[in-house]
């Protein structure tokens, strides 16, 4: 019964946030998406990324085997993925990026933290910032056939990462009033994104329910699958492996429904893949982080 309480004490917060945006949507109220959306990953998630990987207590060592269990778990989810598209005889452009990438920020950040605290969120943030990378370049290669590396090279996130692994590094620390600043703003991210997460889904017009429980379910299966592989091929931790898990099994991100609207894949049918796989992990995640704790 303890542990039940403790999951419910982590996924609450996170699902009524969600909800909460998702009810404000519902309501007609107004919220500018493409404005918060800019300021969170403009401002408020870097100074997240940057703080979180300068301040944290994760030897290095650490976080350079969650970096390669990262890119392994990714190569795993793109293997398996392409796998299950090419089964399904599915239109790899409209859901071959969106079963590889799941939505680590709006969801696997906040789980990570509340789960397991500030060593949590060091992890959970170098798998979101390689998640990023890789949505970004191959991400955007599978929907559009072009790649995107000077796009990668415009993004906050990115630099933020590599100014935080580098301080991280060296030790390094910036002085306290501009930390704190930085805190500060990055206390604005976790917040910020999941009440977006529920208005941009209220938005949504789903299509292919149907065919989206199937593929949702299955991306939950291949998604835990290759966490758990990775996890156990690089030797992580407790911590470390039940973070990597969780943000692998995380569900469709709304980013997958604007990058098949920008490229003109089938965005109807990725709206209800996300609509449904994120319903499927109020369930789903809940259950997973019982297991992990």
């Amino acid at each position: 019964m303890n542990l039940v309480l403790t999951v419910l004490e982590i996924v609450a917060p996170v699902f009524l946030l969600a909800a909460t945006g998702f009810g404000w949507r519902k309501f007609g109220l107004d919220y500018p998406v493409e404005f918060v959306t800019r300021l969170a990953m403009t401002i408020a998630v870097p100074c997240l990324i940057f703080t979180a990987l300068m301040q944290t207590e994760i030897d290095p060592a650490a976080l350079s085997a969650m970096t390669l269990a990262s890119l392994l778990a990714y190569a795993l989810m793109g293997v398996l993925s392409a796998g299950l598209i090419l089964v399904a005889g599915i239109d790899r452009r409209t859901f071959l990026a969106p079963t590889i990438f799941g939505n680590t920020g709006n969801l696997g950040l906040p789980l990570a933290l509340f789960a397991f605290g500030d060593v949590g969120l060091g992890y959970g943030v170098v798998i979101f910032a390689i998640m990023a990378v890789l949505s970004f370049t191959i991400g955007i290669r599978l929907v559009s056939d072009q790649a995107s590396i000077l796009r990668v090279l415009r993004e906050p996130m990115v630099w933020a990462t590599l100014l935080g692994a580098l301080f991280l590094w060296q030790g390094w620390q910036t002085p306290r009033w501009l930390t704190n600043s930085l805190s500060l703003a990055g206390q604005l991210a976790i917040p910020l994104m999941l009440f977006t997460l529920g208005v941009a889904v209220a938005r949504l017009t789903p299509r292919g329910v149907g065919r989206a429980v199937l593929l949702s379910l299955a991306k939950l299966v291949i998604g835990i699958s290759s966490g758990v592989a990775a996890g156990w091929a690089l030797g992580l931790g407790p911590v470390a492996f039940a973070v990597i898990v969780l943000q692998m099994a995380t569900p469709v991100g709304v980013s997958s429904y604007l990058l098949a609207e920008r490229f003109r894949a089938d965005a109807d049918a990725v709206a209800g893949y996300v609509v449904i796989s994120t319903l499927i992990s109020v369930l789903a995640l809940p259950v997973l982080l019982y297991f992990l704790l």
